[in-house]
């Protein structure tokens, strides 16, 4: 069953299309990561599902309700993350955890969020005094706090130093071993690889892959790229079987290949490709 379907969603400002006609829907339980480089379209995306932003054409549905008409109730089943953190004024921490904690029926435990965002040495001081990062992560405690059904995440980790965003990663995978539906926006390609169940790359609005994130850019992208020097002379060839294709070589060339490399392309080659070859455009096969 799905907890959040898309159907040709449609975001226009004047003469600038934002989204263009994107489809896609996420499981109950699943983590779908959105892709794409700055002024894609995630961030309008994110925000029509959440109920922020309306949508100019599309239908969108999260759990089962449209958030452009969402009711109180609905809120109280999503949480929410944003790039930014807002101004939580001069209480502390732990009080505006708490506070926030008591809008919501069946909230989680509050010095339990706070220990998994990284603040538990940070409980105590006004939110004012923090640095950027960490006032990010009081913005995180707050999306979780509500033990929300689905979890909007944009950008969540931005500030975080290494340690603290691989706290982090442990935190949302133990939301979903809970079973916690999360959409994840991120530019950090590791953090998708680690994290998401599925995904999409949107580029200039379009949604250009969509698939498993061991899967995204098809077959042909993930090709393994054989590199060799023969005559002095540089090749590559990209092939489904490289230890046949290097065996066949060894033979045709009397020996073992010279400076012989064989790379399988991550996740980030096959993104930046698909960023290129959309705005080249190059037809994109799944």
């Amino acid at each position: 069953m799905s907890a959040i379907e898309v159907m040709g969603l449609t975001k226009r400002y004047k003469d600038f299309q934002a989204v263009d006609d994107v489809s896609f829907s996420i499981s109950r339980g699943e983590t779908f990561v959105l892709l794409g480089p700055n002024g894609a379209g995630k961030t309008t995306t994110i925000e029509i599902l959440e109920g922020f932003r309306t949508r100019t054409s599309g239908e969108v549905k999260v759990l089962g309700q449209d958030p452009q008409k969402a009711s109180r109730a609905f809120r109280a089943r999503i949480g929410i993350v944003q790039q930014s953190a807002g101004d939580l004024g001069r209480l502390s921490v732990r009080d505006t955890i708490t506070h926030f904690a008591s809008l919501y029926p069946n909230p989680r435990k509050v010095e339990e969020v706070i220990e998994a965002v990284g603040l538990h040495g940070k409980a105590s001081e006004p939110i004012k005094k923090l640095s950027g990062g960490q006032q990010h992560r009081v913005d995180v405690a707050l999306g979780l706090i509500g033990n929300p059904e689905v979890l909007f995440l944009d950008e969540p980790t931005t500030g975080f130093d290494p340690e603290v965003r691989r706290a982090f990663w442990e935190v949302i995978r133990g939301l979903q071993q809970e079973g916690m539906t999360i959409m994840l926006t991120t530019h950090y390609l590791d953090e998708a690889e680690e994290l998401g169940h599925r995904g999409g790359v949107i580029v200039d609005g379009r949604l250009v892959a969509l698939g498993k994130i061991a899967e995204i850019g098809g077959r042909e992208s993930r090709k393994p790229e054989v590199s060799w020097v023969e005559a002095g002379v540089q090749r590559i060839e990209r092939t489904d079987d490289p230890t046949l294709f290097i065996g066949e070589l060894s033979k045709r060339i009397g020996s073992a290949p010279e400076n012989l490399q064989v790379k399988v392309p991550n996740l980030e080659q096959v993104y930046l490709q698909l960023i290129t070859d959309h705005r080249n455009g190059v037809k994109i096969e799944d």
